[in-house]
């Protein structure tokens, strides 16, 4: 088995994987890592069609590396969103925050 080849297998895995975790979780925070880990499975395919050919498409490597920058300040957005608000006095109705 050519290193290709365990590459999409894994990636393919892991997109399995991470498919099954986002359908059956219910907590935001396992979500998130469900989607992440969705995520790495898909710049792994990537990797590995990128490295079928002898001249490496640069064209798939330099999306795989935009993902990996947008991936993570989604993630980072993700989680700001789904943090609870603890760090809030609460306000009463009608009354402006300071």
């Amino acid at each position: 088995m050519s290193s290709i080849t365990l590459y999409l297998l894994g990636g393919i895995g892991l997109c399995v994987l991470g498919l099954h975790a986002l359908l059956l979780q219910r907590n935001a925070l396992r979500q998130i890592i469900a989607v992440n880990v969705m995520g790495s499975g898909v710049f792994m395919v990537m990797v590995a069609l990128a490295s079928r050919s002898t001249p490496t498409d640069p064209v798939l490597q330099a999306l795989v590396v935009t993902g990996l920058v947008v991936a993570a300040s989604a993630t980072a957005f993700a989680l700001r969103l789904a943090a609870p608000q603890r760090d809030r006095p609460p306000t009463a109705p009608g009354r402006k925050r300071p």
